[in-house]
C-alpha cells in the first residue's frame, strides 16, 4: 500500500461506511475491508481498474466524477476519500462541497505545486516541471487544476470547512518538523482530514 494511504487508513473508523472517488484499483478500500470491516464503495472511471476492483471484492461503481454526486443522499457516508484526485477535476471546489455533503467528513490528497523543488525547476528551467512524482508533461498530464497548500488552506476557509488536520509529506512520504513549520514551501504531497464547520 503507499505510504500516504497507511497514514489516511489511520483516521478511518472501523465499522464505518467509506466512498473513495476515484479509488484507482482498490487496494485501499479492499484493506481497509479487511482490517476495519467497512463498508465501502468505490467510484472509477477506468475500465482497467474497475476490473481489479472487482477481483479485490471491492464494491465499485462506473462513474466520471466531473458529473457529480447527486446519485447520493446527504450524510450517507462517514467518510469520502478524494486521493491523488482533485487536480484532475474540472469543478475540484464544487467537488470538495459535495464530498462533504454525502460524508460526515472528508479526507483528500492532492500534489503540492507550491513546494520549493517546483519553483525551482519553474525559475530556473522556465517550463512546468516534471519529475518522478509528477512525470507528465504539461500537455500531457491529468492535472488540470495545480493547487498549493496555501490554495486549499485558502479554500477551506472560504466555503466554510472546518480542517481537522493537514499532514504534508516528501514524495517518500516521510515529514519532518520543518515540513510542520513550512507546509507550502516544503511539503510535495498535502494530506487533509476536513469536515463541515
Amino acid at each position: 500500500m503507499r505510504p500516504d494511504l497507511q497514514i489516511i487508513q489511520q483516521w478511518i473508523e472501523p465499522n464505518s461506511r467509506v466512498l473513495d472517488l476515484g479509488c484507482g484499483d482498490g487496494t485501499l478500500l479492499h484493506y481497509l475491508k479487511t482490517a476495519k470491516q467497512i463498508n465501502e464503495i468505490g467510484l472509477e472511471i477506468d475500465d482497467q481498474n474497475i476490473l481489479r476492483c472487482i477481483e479485490h471484492g471491492v464494491n465499485v461503481i462506473e462513474q466520471n466524477l466531473d458529473q457529480g454526486l447527486s446519485n447520493f443522499q446527504t450524510n450517507s457516508f462517514d467518510t469520502v476519500l478524494l486521493t491523488q484526485t482533485l487536480q484532475a477535476l474540472s469543478n475540484p471546489d464544487q467537488l470538495v462541497e459535495e464530498m462533504l455533503r454525502i460524508g460526515k467528513n472528508g479526507i483528500v490528497t492532492f500534489p503540492n505545486f507550491g513546494n520549493w523543488k517546483s519553483r525551482i525547476y519553474l525559475s530556473t528551467k522556465g517550463r512546468m516541471p516534471v519529475s518522478k512524482f509528477m512525470p507528465n508533461a504539461w500537455y500531457d498530464t491529468p492535472n488540470i487544476h495545480f493547487c498549493t497548500v496555501k490554495d486549499f488552506d485558502t479554500l477551506c476557509q472560504d466555503r466554510n470547512i472546518k480542517i481537522l488536520t493537514r499532514t504534508v509529506v516528501d514524495s517518500q512520504h516521510q515529514g519532518s518538523w520543518a515540513m510542520k513549520a513550512w507546509p507550502n514551501f516544503l511539503g510535495e504531497i498535502a494530506i487533509y482530514h476536513i469536515t463541515k464547520n
